[in-house]
């Protein structure tokens, strides 16, 4: 007896960007999503920055759902970024490892929700329906914790503070860690030299830091690695 697919909902979200390096991964939940979930067109990107140029050209997509793991982005700074850049669009987790300390991260970076990547088709239904309905989604696996007045972590705390950051300062601060001085991040973003510095002195301000060097050391906290526990590879 052939098996009956379950009927998709009417559809409040019809178009989704998928940001994944994974082609194959890629390919089956623009499938899932597709024909289980009830989206019509599916998009993907292998880059955060791919996506995030789709984006400034005009691209709105209705739903996003986002590796945390990809090439171009460390941990939770490509979720803060693409959070500053799609303020108003839900944005779905789709990750490997569903570590508590990963999934509260998540949500405090201003992810709308969390899948573990491999789950059953029907947890992605479960998801969107949440998402319609104006609700976070988080696995039932996972509690938030009972206090939730308990202060953050230091990884929790550095996301909090980057997220403050506008898309322009998240890029020069992306310049600062990788070593460039002002002048060569005034040529890289075509802006004036002491533009910089005003954007230098605003994200030291926002992070709460007295140097590059401290406000580096802080991006770094927020690092996906260092969010898991020892000897755990990211995927």
């Amino acid at each position: 007896m052939p098996t009956i697919p379950f009927p998709a909902p009417e559809p409040q979200m019809r178009k989704a960007l998928v940001i994944d390096d994974h082609p194959l991964f890629c390919d089956a939940l623009s499938m899932t999503l597709r024909t289980f979930v009830g989206i019509a067109e599916v998009e993907t990107a292998d880059r955060l920055s791919v996506a995030l140029d789709r984006i400034d050209a005009g691209a709105r997509p209705d739903v996003i759902l986002l590796d945390l793991n990809l090439p171009d982005v460390d941990g939770m700074d490509g979720l803060v970024q693409l959070r500053q850049a799609t303020k108003p669009v839900p944005i779905l987790v789709v990750s490997s490892l569903a570590d508590a300390r990963v999934i509260s991260a998540a949500l405090r970076a201003g992810a709308d929700g969390f899948i573990p990547k491999h789950s059953p088709r029907e947890m992605f239904r479960a998801a969107f329906d949440a998402l319609a309905a104006g609700r976070r989604y988080i696995p039932e696996s996972y509690v938030l914790p009972e206090d939730s007045g308990a202060p953050a972590s230091p990884q929790e705390d550095a996301v909090a503070r980057l997220s403050l950051l506008t898309r322009q300062q998240t890029r020069i601060l992306q310049l600062i860690c990788e070593g460039r001085l002002n002048k060569q991040i005034a040529y890289d973003l075509s802006i004036a030299e002491t533009t910089v510095k005003a954007h230098v002195t605003a994200i030291m301000r926002k992070l709460g830091v007295q140097s590059r060097t401290q406000a580096v050391l802080l991006a770094k906290q927020a690092s996906f690695a260092s969010l898991l526990p020892e000897n755990t590879n990211p995927a």
